[in-house]
Order: structure tokens, then sequence, then C-alpha cells
């Protein structure tokens, strides 16, 4: 069993090259200040686990356990390593973490999630992020590959289900309204107009296809941490703060399944099966399986994908919230809203709170393990006890979802 301890973010609305800050300095800043909020010394790390996926072309810097050893002299000599699994980095790093400390290496794991985006121009941080795509293979014709991707899969649920866009806008309203609550969000401030979240052509312009700026997530510098420990290590911590050893959440379930790059050969797959993408329904079914859960209703919420709005309206019936093609029903009863049957992104997710891609699958840890300790402010859901993550990088390429409970 692997214990979270806790772990810090970083405020997504920051602008680091503005700021004079490069990646080491929002590195060091993560590690020092989740350390403070653990209440943990450097000498405790005993492992270090990075997920990061595009640091050379964002910042031309690779090799970023080596930042570890730069934090404080106790971290010189930590054995430390690097994960990429696109947007789903970071939940790839916290599973390298956990499996260190399932084999009996290590006793505590810090769990570092950090993307730089915000240094290079909106068309150089498309092609960037169009690296977990099939180069060279797939949408040549976009300008921007994932939103065109994104629109590729509502044109999908549109030809098997029929898609209304209002039920998309309504999923990035929810989102939005989260991300006021939540004081790290990236959008927190933002306000929008009449017209904004309608097929508006200015007051929400096309971006590719069918994807509108209103459906897209965020481009975010940012960072989160979280400390992982064993068993043994939990009971001690909990010791010296007069704890139980059960109010400590942990990782309770897992699923990780990938598929081919190519996003054309992943929707034929599916051709004649209920769910578009069969891989994130078992990385779901997968994670609630090892924490023994055996239906949607005993998850109190969940921290999802929602890079595009058309992903998180995958995300809904692949979560088992409503039958393959018919998410629009939780969107229209409310039930994905805060006070709902299984609210989505308490914290605003991608669209509101921002996506750093590396740190993605780190910050929905941390947020699970803030709402199963009811410290989650005013983005508490009432009474959660066990929370699901699912992260995405690339079009379904690798998917993660973790189950974290108390």
């Amino acid at each position: 069993m692997v214990y979270i301890l806790g772990g810090w973010q970083s405020d997504y609305s920051a602008n680091w090259a503005r700021q004079g800050m490069d990646l080491a300095d929002a590195f060091a800043e993560a590690v020092g200040q989740g350390l403070a909020a653990v209440d943990l010394d450097p000498a405790d790390i005993e492992t270090g686990h990075v997920g990061n996926f595009a640091g050379e072309l964002f910042a031309g810097q690779g090799l970023l356990g080596g930042f570890f050893g730069q934090v404080h002299p106790a971290l010189d000599g930590l054995p430390t390593a690097r994960h990429e699994a696109a947007c789903a980095s970071g939940s790839v790093a916290i599973l390298a973490a956990t499996a260190e400390i399932e084999a009996g290496r290590y006793d505590l794991a810090c769990v570092v999630g950090i993307e730089q985006m915000r240094n290079v121009a909106g068309q150089v941080a498309a092609e960037h992020l169009g690296s977990a795509a099939w180069v060279g293979h797939e949408f040549q014709d976009a300008r921007f590959l994932w939103p065109r991707a994104f629109s590729d899969l509502a044109d999908e649920y549109d030809r098997r289900h029929g898609l209304k866009y209002e039920h998309l806008m309504a999923i990035a309203e929810n989102n939005f309204n989260n991300a006021r609550r939540n004081p790290d969000a990236q959008t927190r401030d933002w306000r929008f107009g009449p017209g904004a979240f309608t097929a508006d052509d200015v007051a929400n312009p096309v971006v590719e296809g069918r994807t509108r700026k209103q459906d897209c997530g965020q481009v975010t510098d940012g960072t989160a941490v979280v400390f992982l420990a064993s068993e043994r290590r939990a009971k001690a911590y909990a010791f010296l703060r007069g704890v139980p050893l059960e109010s400590l959440p942990r990782i309770r379930g897992w699923g990780h399944r990938s598929a081919p790059i190519s996003y054309a050969r992943k929707v034929e797959a599916s051709r004649d099966q209920p769910y578009v993408f069969p891989q994130v329904r078992r990385a779901i079914e997968d994670a609630r399986a090892r924490a023994g859960i055996t239906d949607v209703s005993q998850i109190d919420a969940v921290e999802v994908h929602d890079c595009f709005t058309a992903t998180e309206y995958m995300a809904i019936d692949h979560l088992g919230l409503t039958a393959p093609g018919e998410s629009w029903k939780a969107v229209e009863d409310g039930s994905i809203a805060m006070g709902g049957r299984l609210p989505v992104n308490p914290s605003g997710g991608l669209i509101g709170a921002g996506h750093p891609v590396g740190a993605t699958g780190v910050r929905m840890a941390l947020d699970a393990f803030k709402q199963v300790t009811g410290a989650a402010g005013d983005c508490q859901v009432e009474g959660a006890r066990t929370v699901q993550t699912l992260n995405i990088g690339g079009s379904t390429t690798t998917t993660v979802s973790l189950v974290v409970g108390v």
C-alpha cells in the first residue's frame, strides 16, 4: 500500500519567463514548498521522480532529475528519474515511484510534475505539443494539431450518437465556474461576455474544425509535487503527528493502458465496440478493480483530463456515469456539477485550472488528496472519501487512472 502524505501546487496563472524564473527555479520552489507543506526535511526523501513532457523543446533543458541535487545538499546523491508520456507524464512518474515503494527499495518518494509552456509564441507551443502525435503521419493539414484531433473526436461522437455543441459549452462553463473557487487556477479571475459559450464566431472563435476557443484547455507554466510513502514510513509519519494511519490517504487502485499512437487506428479499432477508446475504459476499470470498487456510485468525485471539452465528454461515458454516447444526460441533469451525482473537476480541470502538461497528473493526485482529507477549501466536495483521476497522453495513447481514498 502506498500512502500520499501531501504536497503543493504552484499558482497556474504565473508566467515564469516574465517573472525571471526558469525550470530550475520553479523546480526548487516546488520541492521546498512541498517539504514545508508536509513538514518533512530534504534528508527524508529517498528517491525522486519527475514528470515532464517537453522540457527540451520549450526550455532546451533535459535531465530534469538532476535538479533535485540543486535544491539542497542533502539531495546530492539521491536516485532520480524523469518520465515522459505526453500529458500523462506526471501520472507515469507517480506509477514509477509507487513501484519502487512496493518493491521495498525505498520508503519515501518525492514526485514533481513540471512544465514551462508560456515562454514561446502560441504557434510554436502548438508545434512542440504536436510531438505527442504521430509526427509526419497525421493531422498534417492542421495549424493547431490537438484542437483538430479533438475536433475529430467530437465528429466521431456526432457520427455514432449525435452531439450538440451546447453540451460541450456546458462542460466548459462548469470547469470555468469551478476554477473561480480555486486560488491556484489560471482562469480564476477571468470573466466572459455575452456569447462566449455559444457558436458565435466573434465571441468564441473557431480554432480548428469544430473546436472553438472555449473548448480548449490552457497553455500553462506550473508545478505540482506529492510525497509518497510506504506503510512503514506512513505509520511513523502518522505517529509523530498524533493521527491514526487510517486518516492518511492512499492510492487504493491504479490503471495504466497504452494504445497505438495513431488516432485513426484507435478509432477504427473501436468501430464495433461500445466505447470510442476501449483502453481508456480499461484503465478506469483496472483502477477500480484494484481498489475493490464495483460501481461508479462508490466514487465521490473525479479529476478528469479535459484538454478539450470533447475529451471530458468522452470521459463522462467512459467513466460509466452514463451509457456510451449518452454523456449529454449527465451534463443536462447536473450530475457533473458541484453538488451533483459525481462532481467532475472540482478544481476547474485543465480548462479552468490550467494544463502544465507534465504536472497535470501530479496535480490531479494532489487534488484527490485534498478532497479526501477535507482540505480542498472552496473546491471541497462534501463528504468526499474516494476520488478517481483520469490522465491522458496524446490522443489517448497513454491513459493512467488512480483511485485515492482514506
